[in-house]
């Protein structure tokens, strides 16, 4: 069944594996830069605080794959890589409880 345009505007998908693009971390802004292996765009993540590159690389996270791409200081970031704040603001990433089909949807 085809859903609603609203709907179809919101719906993000599970994003695949996260993969290391050099290592690349921006200490001026606190984030890492990284290739998401959803046809390998990219995603700037301000997880630093609670993750190393290492702890990123093959985690299933929850992302926004549909939106356009937005400037994130001297990159593009093509990919919503969604998180929620603890305490003391740091993030802490979404992540499936179980595994999922990569690319599913998020409702």
């Amino acid at each position: 069944s085809e859903l609603p345009e609203i709907y179809r505007q919101l719906v993000s998908r599970f994003s695949c594996f996260w993969k290391r693009l050099a290592g690349e971390y921006f200490p001026d802004a606190h984030l890492y830069f990284l290739e998401i292996g959803v046809g390998k765009k990219k995603s700037s993540a301000q997880v630093t605080d609670l993750y190393s590159i290492q702890d990123l690389i093959g985690r299933l996270v929850v992302c926004v794959t549909n939106f356009p791409p937005k400037q994130i200081g001297p990159f593009i970031s093509e990919v919503l890589t969604l998180g929620v704040s603890d305490e003391k603001s740091r993030v802490i990433l979404l992540k499936p409880d179980s595994d999922a089909p990569l690319g599913s949807l998020v409702f």
